[in-house]
């Protein structure tokens, strides 16, 4: 390529309009994003109006990211909050977030107050058949079991439980 080719490729470069959107909104457009999070809009579907409404095209992580620079607090619609009764426990209907959760299948799973190192959440379950496992569910969002008899496998029925109610624990705990 000689200097005048790679010259006349700069300028052309130079002159052309930019062929890809912002990659981040402005602050009016943060204003907008902080009244969506504020009426309970998803990280995802935020996504999508980011790209929609303002031709900013932004990948999920990085939505949750700016949410977090903005010091905004997602709002989880299905979170319940605890009923506390006159005598200040709760609703035995609506229990807290700590408090062993029990299934139709007869499977009950608890939370640990305090994870062991490299564990986002741990704890333990008790299967239909009375056999009791500690899990631990890891950063990269695998779950193992340990403890118990070695050569347990429990039902596919208790697994299923198992998984609904670590998925009603977990969103309790924020997850």
């Amino acid at each position: 390529m000689t200097e005048d080719s790679s010259e006349s490729t700069e300028s052309i470069n130079q002159d052309a309009p930019s062929a890809h959107s912002p990659s981040e909104p402005s602050d009016e457009q943060k204003k907008e994003i902080s009244k969506w999070v504020a009426e309970g809009i998803g990280l995802s579907d935020i996504q999508k109006k980011i790209n929609k409404d303002f031709g900013v095209v932004m990948t999920y992580i990085d939505v949750r990211f700016l949410v977090d620079d903005l010091n905004l607090t997602l709002v989880d619609e299905e979170e319940e909050v605890p009923v506390k009764d006159k005598d200040g426990g709760t609703d035995p209907q609506n229990p807290s977030v700590d408090a062993p959760l029990e299934g139709v299948g007869g499977v009950t799973v608890e939370l640990d107050k305090v994870n062991p190192p490299g564990a986002m959440a741990s704890g333990s379950v008790v299967f239909s058949d009375g056999q009791s496992k500690k899990w631990t569910l890891d950063q990269y969002g695998r779950l193992g079991l340990t403890g118990g008899d070695d050569q347990y496998k429990p039902s596919d029925e208790d697994v299923a439980e198992f998984q609904k109610q670590l998925d009603t624990a977990l969103r309790g705990r924020g997850f």
